[in-house]
């Protein structure tokens, strides 16, 4: 890709104030979302990447070579110092190590990572809480760096690398390497599944299928697998950070049957246009569907980000649905996407049904492309999909007003 002029990144803040407290922060986010730019801007003492292969091989043949390294920048400095360690899902029995030098306080990590998948399996993940605190990069957020129009970000997604790149022509090149080199190639270097072929004609599926209630059995049906493997699937791009996994609502007081089965979003529009084989020309209808999921996704990396919240969707199969739920202390907001640059509110009825079912939800919005709010009635507001961003900190006043 060509170079990438910096645009601020939100995390910076939160990250800088988890080092300050003297914390160690495993940093992770897909491929390509500006994790090593990031980082660029903290200052640090110390950077090892473990993307060469012979560092890595040099670890990997002994781990304790860490320790070693460290304690001699920290007898130099005469402090603790601050290292950064870069993809430690690539030699994870370093983790032992940098365990064992944060809990002697000889030093301070910013481990970053694409995957938790191999994290996972070395049971890293569990030795986080109290030693570490993990934060995720995403891709830029609207208030980070948004275009004019909703097309391009439905087209084009907003990896940061290809935001920056100006020529669509340029974008598609970019995604479709995206595609083959950090997806399809990824998974057959860590041998993650036995038959690349199938894994990516359900890349294909997936792509299409992102933001739908998934049914496995009938995915397995049409690739030709049997449904625990599309599962097992499903799994390694979730720990892959490849999709984010949605939730329902499944209890009600009003409604017998709520779905229950779960939507899995592709973690870039971009990305999944591409993995999908779907072109830049699109049905209103098509654009009306994966307008939903950007927003979705919009809402998904400003709960990571602001609000510590689960986004969830609502959907009985007889009757009404809302698309998206933001849920914190028990207490839900109602998002429903429409494409529309003209909302009434007959386009708010599901969330207008979902609000006298929860008494306790203070408000609901509709998002779709007006150009200025819409009040639609005393409970229920029309926002553009530009202020998602105010949905969640406007919970979070009504949650703690103080």
């Amino acid at each position: 890709m060509e170079f990438m002029k910096y645009i601020d990144r939100l995390l910076i803040k939160p990250l800088i104030h988890q080092i300050s407290r003297g914390k160690s922060v495993l940093l992770l986010g897909p491929r390509q979302t500006g994790k090593s730019t990031l980082l660029e801007h903290i200052e640090k003492d110390h950077t090892i990447s473990l993307v060469p292969p012979g560092v890595r091989q040099r670890y990997e043949r002994a781990p304790s070579l860490l320790s070693g390294e460290i304690l001699a920048i920290q007898k130099n400095m005469g402090r603790r110092p601050l290292i950064i360690l870069d993809e430690i899902q690539k030699v994870p029995e370093l983790m032992d190590v940098v365990q064992d030098l944060i809990d002697k306080e000889i030093a301070q990590f910013i481990l970053t990572g694409s995957s938790a998948r191999k994290l996972k399996k070395n049971n890293v993940i569990n030795l986080l809480p109290g030693r570490v605190v993990s934060m995720r990069l995403d891709p830029f957020i609207f208030h980070e760096a948004s275009y004019e129009e909703v097309n391009n970000h439905i087209l084009y997604g907003s990896l940061p690398g290809i935001f920056t790149t100006d020529a669509p022509e340029d974008k598609e090149t970019d995604l479709k390497s995206y595609v083959e080199t950090y997806l399809e190639e990824e998974i057959r270097s860590e041998a993650l599944v036995r038959k690349i072929g199938q894994f990516v004609r359900f890349l294909e599926y997936a792509g299409l299928e992102s933001g739908n209630i998934v049914n496995f059995r009938a995915l397995a049906q049409e690739i030709g697998v049997s449904h625990t493997t599309i599962i097992s699937y499903f799994e390694i791009l979730e720990d892959c950070l490849i999709v984010e996994r949605v939730e329902p609502i499944t209890k009600s007081l009003t409604r017998k049957k709520l779905t229950k089965s779960c939507k899995y979003l592709l973690f870039d529009l971009g990305v999944r246009r591409l993995c999908a084989a779907e072109g830049i020309k699109m049905t209103p209808e098509r654009l009306g569907q994966l307008f939903e999921q950007c927003v979705g996704l919009e809402l998904i990396r400003n709960a990571r980000l602001f609000g510590n919240c689960k986004i969830r969707f609502w959907s009985d199969p007889n009757g009404p649905e809302v698309d998206w739920v933001i849920e914190k202390d028990r207490t839900y907001i109602p998002v429903e996407v429409k494409w529309t640059d003209s909302p009434l509110m007959k386009h708010a009825k599901h969330v207008k049904t979902f609000l006298e079912e929860h008494e306790t939800a203070p408000k609901g919005y509709v998002v779709c492309r007006t150009s200025h709010p819409v009040q639609l009635d005393e409970k229920i507001t029309a926002i553009s999909w530009k202020d998602v961003a105010q949905i969640i900190p406007d919970f979070l006043t009504v949650l703690s007003p103080t």
